[in-house]
């Protein structure tokens, strides 16, 4: 009979069950998107209809996360410190942008089939986006990949256009055409809109957390390919650093 000693596996960090906690949410938030866009695309409204769970799933996280990282902020060091401040705030912004993805899908089902076909072209893109700059946030968040931070701030210009493209269909209405469904439509393209800055927010944290600086100085310049946008912020930063 062996008498060697069992190896017993070491219990999961406090802070690296918060880190996986946060990952989780930014999944949920990007299937939230993903539901809203295919809900909108197809009229389910079953699809809708799952986005309360999902907020609800998130405001559990939310409490989690907040719960946990008050408790063991003081207990890590200044590295796990500032990822869990991290946490923290990624948490709020997804918890909002489950908010507004369950606003969005509230006013999906008031307009019913009121809807014109180009506000279901336009408002699904925008659905899309958000979907895409959330799973690339989540990633960014997990790998601390600042290009997928900077793809998700370069892809709000088109969540902006594509906003006030509807708003000055509907509020401006040069066509003078009657619209069922106004109001809906223009609540939700305000909640996909907002639920984007709150991406892009997310994603300036990466940026900020994982370097301590920022790339708001970088993102002015539009016209820079995205390459180059890269190269000059790591060059900036190491030059600071």
């Amino acid at each position: 009979m062996s008498t060697a000693p069992i190896k017993i596996p070491k219990s999961e960090s406090q802070h690296s069950r918060l880190v996986k906690c946060t990952i989780e949410a930014c999944h949920l938030a990007k299937e939230a998107a993903g539901a809203a866009a295919e809900g909108i695309a197809t009229g389910s409204v079953q699809l809708l209809s799952s986005l309360r769970q999902r907020e609800k799933e998130l405001d559990n996280l939310d409490r989690e996360i907040d719960a946990g990282v008050t408790a063991n902020i003081t207990q890590v060091s200044d590295t796990e410190a500032r990822e869990l401040l991290a946490c923290m705030k990624f948490m709020i912004g997804l918890e909002r942008i489950g908010d507004l993805l369950l606003s969005f899908a509230s006013s999906a089902q008031a307009a019913n089939s009121g809807l014109d076909p180009e506000d279901t072209r336009d408002l699904t893109h925008m659905a899309t986006i958000l979907e895409k700059m959330l799973t690339d946030v989540g990633e960014a968040f997990s790998s601390r990949d600042v290009r997928k931070a900077i793809n998700v701030l370069r892809a709000d210009g088109e969540m902006d256009r594509l906003r006030n493209l509807i708003f000055m269909r509907h509020i401006e209405n040069p066509e003078n055409v009657h619209r069922t469904a106004g109001l809906q439509v223009i609540v939700m393209t305000q909640s996909l809109g907002r639920a984007g800055d709150h991406a892009k927010n997310l994603a300036e944290e990466v940026c900020r957390f994982g370097s301590g600086h920022t790339v708001r100085p970088v993102m002015m310049t539009y016209d820079t390919p995205i390459e180059q946008l890269v190269m000059d912020w790591l060059r900036h930063r190491d030059e600071r650093g």
